[in-house]
């Protein structure tokens, strides 16, 4: 048995033993693909019938970490459009790339069909406002990365990650795909923009290994010259009260 194997039985076991009407479930995230480490927790989706208490849990089983996606057939819908107007798709992957555990009556299928269509929807496209909010600061981000001296550590690391993650909204958005949050920001940017993005993720490193902004703020000029440049003067934004 593989180490694939042995997560997969780990996480049959808990749901056989907490959830022993379950229609349906599967191992999602890192274990699902035989990416796994020895302390990795384990994401389990869950499908129980309607009526049931949908939640997100965390909990342990047999001296491993493990996050529950406990979802209904009814509630599944509204955390796929949730996914989606995050633009992150964490749930929708889940479904997508999991590995079925028990699906005895097709529920799991049809559910996973669902998360399908709606990845392949893609993300919701940005507004004009929202376009013209991510380019100013996006631009604020670098400009004041650019200013700040290599002393004032805190203050450089801090505008870096600040900017990696504006830039890789802007740029996933701009080529319809999904982004993502902690390991999956990387993961997602790539994916969306192989050159771009490892530009972007190198320049991110340099300020973190070697106090130098210089690739990181050039990445994410390339990134606001794909979308009318970097925006400074001449933004407005209007409040909403």
């Amino acid at each position: 048995m593989n180490d694939s194997d042995a997560l997969a039985a780990q996480a049959l076991d808990l749901v056989g033993s907490r959830f022993p009407h379950a229609l349906g479930a599967l191992l999602g995230g890192s274990a699902a693909q035989g990416r796994a480490a020895a302390t990795s927790d384990l994401d389990v989706v869950v499908l129980l019938p309607d009526g049931a208490a949908g939640r997100r849990e965390v909990t342990r089983h047999d001296g491993r970490l493990v996050e529950l996606f406990l979802h209904t057939r009814a509630d599944a819908p509204r955390h796929f459009e949730r996914d989606r107007s995050l633009r992150r798709g964490t749930v929708l992957f889940l479904y997508d790339r999991g590995l079925v555990l028990t699906d005895p009556q097709g529920h799991l299928a049809r559910t996973r069909e669902q998360a399908r269509a709606v990845l392949a929807a893609g993300p919701p496209p940005l507004t004009a406002e929202e376009w013209e909010r991510g380019r100013y600061v996006l631009t604020s981000f670098m400009d004041d990365l650019a200013d700040t001296p290599s002393t004032e550590r805190h203050e450089q690391l801090a505008l870096a990650d600040f900017t990696l993650r504006e830039a890789a909204h802007l740029l996933t958005a701009h080529h319809g795909a999904w982004t993502g949050v902690g390991k999956w920001l990387p993961r997602r940017l790539l994916d969306a923009d192989r050159v771009r993005g490892a530009a972007l993720l190198e320049g991110h490193q340099d300020v973190a290994q070697r106090a130098d902004p210089t690739r990181l703020t050039a990445a994410a000029e390339q990134v606001l010259h794909l979308l009318g440049g970097p925006l400074r003067e001449g933004y407005v934004q209007r409040w909403y009260v």
